[in-house]
């Protein structure tokens, strides 16, 4: 065999073993690809005793900053982070907003991702309020939704979606007392990550959290 037609074969190789390769890469070894856990109660498919099904934010309907309706179907397909707010809030919010503000400005290009902040006041947090609010923070529309609504429909989600503290606490700094998390939710709307969002250097692994996320498309999860 001539020089030429070992390098094609090379090249034949090389073009059939890349995928093979790109795989082992993120799942073998010291460049193994580490995945992010599922929070929540889990399941198994009907009629299977291996495919599991993780718990996913539940359907919901709110407004946002603009008037608009925002749905889960705003997020289907999207990686995004939740948290909870109130506009008045004289302690942790402040924090929590420059920290979503850092993600923002880290992956406000990428058009699957988005932000999502629910209010935990809504009686006072009106849609014009929340405008007032989301300019205050330079939130960018397309990317950072600032949500209100029913109280009840609010804290229901908060408490069955996020596993999150929703309520008014008149001991509370302000009168209302919620999490301080970060909540990073995967393209089917699961809980792939809880972050403190006070702190500099979990808003920093959360980022990491999201960059993981997005790697899942070239190594996809087989669970459903």
């Amino acid at each position: 065999m001539n020089k030429r037609k070992i390098q094609k074969v090379v090249i034949l190789f090389s073009i059939l073993l890349l995928p093979s390769l790109l795989y082992l890469l993120l799942n073998t070894g010291v460049n193994q690809f580490k995945r992010l856990p599922f929070y929540g109660p889990k399941t198994l498919a009907e009629g299977s005793e291996t495919d599991t099904i993780y718990h996913s934010i539940p359907d919901f309907e709110f407004v946002n900053q603009n008037g608009e309706t925002v749905t889960q179907e705003d997020y289907k397909g999207k990686i995004y982070v939740a948290d909870f707010f109130f506009a008045t809030c004289p302690t942790i919010c402040p924090k929590m907003a420059v920290h979503m503000g850092e993600l923002q400005k880290h992956f406000y290009d990428r058009k699957d991702f988005k932000l999502l902040s629910h209010t935990v006041n809504p009686e006072h947090d009106s849609v014009e309020v929340l405008r007032d609010y989301a300019d205050k923070v330079h939130a960018i529309d397309s990317v950072w939704n600032f949500v209100t609504g029913d109280r009840e429909k609010i804290y229901e989600i908060a408490f069955k979606g996020y596993f999150a503290n929703a309520m008014e606490d008149e001991l509370a700094p302000g009168g209302f007392l919620h999490s301080s998390n970060l909540f990073l939710i995967d393209r089917k709307g699961r809980i792939r990550g809880i972050f403190d969002g006070t702190s500099t250097v979990e808003t920093n692994d959360l980022m990491d959290a999201i960059e993981i996320l997005y790697k899942e498309d070239f190594a996809p999860l087989k669970e459903k």
